[in-house]
């Protein structure tokens, strides 16, 4: 008899806080996810906050690492990415007591934790393998009020190919992290694998990126794995997820719930996502404000998708409200190539407004 999936959402609305926080983790195997559960932390008193996502690396990180207390062997990517959010964890609750939120602190507790954690030194070695290879893509986030004014000082923290975000109903959704491989353009991404550069291990040296920002609030605050934003057909895709699972939900449970399901239903990998929102007045004032935005993706980026490619593909009375023009027959030979073409198009519109604070590659950091 198939086991069901593991899966958790998690959330809080406070209005009088103007707080909305939410997670969403899935597994592909039972028992076998890599990916850890999301960090979701807010200190009152400071205004200050993290989220945070950790994808272990299966592939680099395959071997035994640990035996559980059922039996089972655990990866060294599945330790990994726990051990990692067990540091981020202790960091936070440090940074508010006065550490600083800074890319080398972080690291030093990642390194901390990861010399204390259960691992076997396997005799196997080579470019690819790694000790507790884990992806992190956290946000610091401080409230403060220059001039009288709430704003939101926020410092991305990242190593591998796990992502952070900010979403605005007028801006959209813009990436904060850029992915540590030698391929960086997200359309590219979707279309190729390639291995990371850097990314969270035990055995050997790695860096945890990082930028500052300041945004107004309101404001929305995105990480997620590629569990989610790694299976969809462009990168304009998982900010329809976002937008669409939000028009449909009356709240932040049903909101992480919808998520969590549409996530399931087109991913092939496990999947962890957490959602910071600050500044709104309630959950119904966070769903209006993104109607238009949700309507502008559905005419750019939904009613134009090619017959054929999937369940997101134009159907009369459910690409969004107003109406949708039959398909024309196509031949589905040509389906590649008109998807190509379309993803080409899509992300040619999607990319300025989407790489407006993607960080400088580290050649053009010299």
């Amino acid at each position: 008899m198939d086991r069901p999936v593991p899966q958790r959402i998690w959330c809080v609305d406070d209005d009088r806080m103007g707080l909305l926080a939410m997670s969403v983790w899935s597994e592909q195997v039972p028992g076998r996810g890599e990916d850890a559960e999301p960090f979701v932390a807010f200190h009152t008193e400071s205004g200050q906050g993290v989220l945070a996502v950790f994808d272990g690396s299966g592939g680099a990180g395959a071997a035994p690492a640990w035996q559980a207390s059922d039996g089972e062997y655990r990866t060294g990517a599945w330790v990994g990415a726990r051990v990692a959010r067990l540091a981020t964890d202790v960091w936070f609750h440090d940074v508010v007591d006065g550490e600083p939120a800074l890319p080398e602190t972080l690291r030093a507790y990642l390194r901390f934790f990861q010399e204390r954690a259960p691992q076997r030194r396997s005799k196997i070695s080579g470019t690819m393998r790694r000790q507790l290879p884990t992806t992190l893509a956290a946000v610091h986030y401080r409230v403060s009020h220059p001039q009288g004014r709430p704003q939101l000082e926020l410092r991305p923290l990242w190593a591998g190919d796990s992502r952070a975000y900010v979403l605005r109903p007028e801006s959209g959704l813009r990436v904060l992290t850029r992915d540590h491989t030698r391929e960086s353009d997200a359309l590219e991404l979707l279309r190729t694998d390639p291995p990371m550069t850097n990314l969270v291990c035990s055995d050997r040296d790695f860096e945890i990126d990082s930028q500052m920002l300041a945004y107004s609030l309101p404001c929305v605050l995105v990480v997620a794995t590629d569990g989610f934003f790694g299976y969809v057909h462009t990168p304009a895709d998982f900010e329809v997820l976002l937008l669409r699972t939000l028009a449909g939900a009356a709240g932040a449970d049903e909101w992480a719930d919808l998520i969590r399901r549409e996530v399931q239903s087109y991913t092939a990998d496990d999947a962890s996502l957490a959602i910071v929102a600050l500044g709104y007045g309630g959950f119904q004032q966070l769903r209006d404000r993104f109607a238009d935005r949700l309507q502008t993706l559905t005419d750019r980026y939904v009613r134009n998708r090619p017959h054929g490619l999937d369940l997101s593909s134009p159907v009369r009375g459910e690409a969004g409200p107003g109406p949708v023009p039959a398909p024309a027959p196509a031949d589905p030979a040509d389906l590649p190539a008109r998807v190509r073409a379309w993803q080409d198009h899509t992300w040619h519109s999607y990319r300025a407004d989407y790489e407006t604070h993607l960080p400088p590659a580290p050649e053009e950091r010299m």
